[in-house]
């Protein structure tokens, strides 16, 4: 029986030569299963918000304007806000925030 030298299964330079290649293939497909699991959480994301920026930028809008018609409801000098400001100017500002409101939630 031989005895077995410790060294016979070195790694000749054919064999690294393979392995770099191997794992320059494995690393460029990582990283390209990488990027594209990226995008696809990406797009998982703002798939799954209900509204985008503008329709929240316009939310806010409309809930500015809501709330400066419910202000000038209470700028009003008459007793028990009985004035032009109080029964009109107000709620016509009011009720224009929420047709904005409407507008933001239906706008696609």
């Amino acid at each position: 029986m031989k005895n077995k030298n410790k060294f016979d299964n070195r790694v000749t330079p054919s064999t690294n030569t393979q392995n770099i290649e191997n794992t320059t293939k494995e690393a460029a497909f990582v990283e390209s299963a990488i990027k594209s699991s990226t995008k696809t959480i990406q797009h998982t994301v703002s798939d799954s918000l209900a509204f985008g920026k503008k329709n929240y930028t316009i939310m806010l809008v409309g809930l500015a304007t809501i709330i400066i018609g419910f202000f000038i409801m209470t700028l009003d000098k008459e007793d028990f806000g009985f004035g032009f400001m109080g029964l009109t100017l107000g709620p016509i500002i009011a009720f224009i925030g929420f047709l904005i409101e409407f507008y933001a939630i239906l706008k696609k």
